[in-house]
């Protein structure tokens, strides 16, 4: 699992979700098709130190990273996690990028897009990434994939798994991604994927994991806004603050000038429209530097979510 003192001791938002990106564990240990972490050939695998070292040197001049993700700006989290990826293995040592984003077409349609096509020492790989974010449900049977669903209620862990295994994976095989290997050079590759993010639990009950899945996945809770009262009882001076989608990645750090006081969340939280979506929280409290490090995060959903 992720080192917090390493995520404590970056301070540049974007280099801490890619310290998160590359290090965090997948949320799935057992999976039915192959699941390969893209570094897994990578001398920063065999030698992490060697990644750290990378990461500080990022944290203390991180001008190329910023200048890679403004080159194409994101507004969804899937694509900037994919391009957070890219950039570190573009950097990384004993990894050949050969592409990225690689549509696949018939008859001038789009069938999909090749995530990553990479070369190491252990061959040819064509790789899915993705990072989820997922609730389980509140009666606590949680082992059915199909009952984990994401903050917008549209999105299912099984649903996921299945596209993975039925279009995206079997892609690079397909005939029509036969000329479009050949013309970046590359033979037969071997499909995997990686898929990170987190699993929420319903507070306060929990539920049983879903099966396959990693006991170190990173975790949540989640509620509804009718409990948020009682849930926040037991610690009534805690500092809550929403994150922006684009900041769900690596656990918040908030400088002072940046933090939420109370009076500012509570007219928040009271003007939030009955149906408004989902919102993930964190609870912060103050390290000895000052800043204001993330201790818990739950998503506050609407009365009657999931929505039918």
């Amino acid at each position: 699992m992720i080192a917090t003192s390493l995520l404590q001791a970056l301070h540049t938002p974007a280099v801490r979700d890619l310290a998160w990106t590359l290090l965090s564990p997948p949320l799935l240990g057992q999976t039915a098709r192959p699941q390969r972490h893209p570094l897994q050939a990578s001398r920063w695998h065999r030698e992490p130190e060697r990644l750290l070292d990378w990461l500080h040197k990022q944290d203390r001049a991180p001008d190329e990273l910023l200048a890679w993700l403004a080159h194409k700006p994101v507004h969804r989290l899937g694509l900037y996690y994919e391009r957070l990826w890219q950039f570190a293995l573009h950097a990384a040592p004993d990894v050949d990028v050969v592409a990225a984003n690689l549509p696949i077409r018939q008859n001038g349609q789009t069938l999909g897009e090749l995530d990553l096509l990479l070369r190491d020492d252990e061959g040819e790989h064509h790789l899915e990434l993705a990072v989820k974010f997922y609730l389980g449900p509140s009666d606590g049977n949680g082992g059915d994939a199909a009952r984990w669903l994401g903050p917008g209620s549209h999105d299912r862990l099984d649903l996921k798994l299945t596209h993975l295994a039925q279009h995206q994976l079997p892609l690079s095989s397909r005939r029509e991604a036969r000329s479009v290997l050949h013309d970046v050079q590359m033979n037969a590759t071997t499909a995997a994927f990686w898929l990170g993010g987190y699993l929420f639990q319903p507070w306060p009950q929990g539920c049983t994991p879903p099966h396959g899945a990693n006991p170190e996945h990173l975790r949540g809770q989640w509620l509804h806004r009718r409990n948020w009262a009682t849930f926040t009882a037991h610690h009534p001076d805690a500092c809550w603050q929403p994150l922006p989608r684009l900041a769900w990645l690596a656990p918040a750090r908030v400088n002072a000038s940046e933090r939420w006081s109370g009076e500012t969340f509570q007219p928040w939280l009271d003007t939030l429209p009955a149906q408004a979506g989902a919102h993930l929280l964190v609870r912060l409290e103050e390290d000895q530097a000052g800043a204001w490090q993330e201790m818990e995060r739950v998503f506050l959903l609407s009365d009657n979510w999931p929505a039918a």
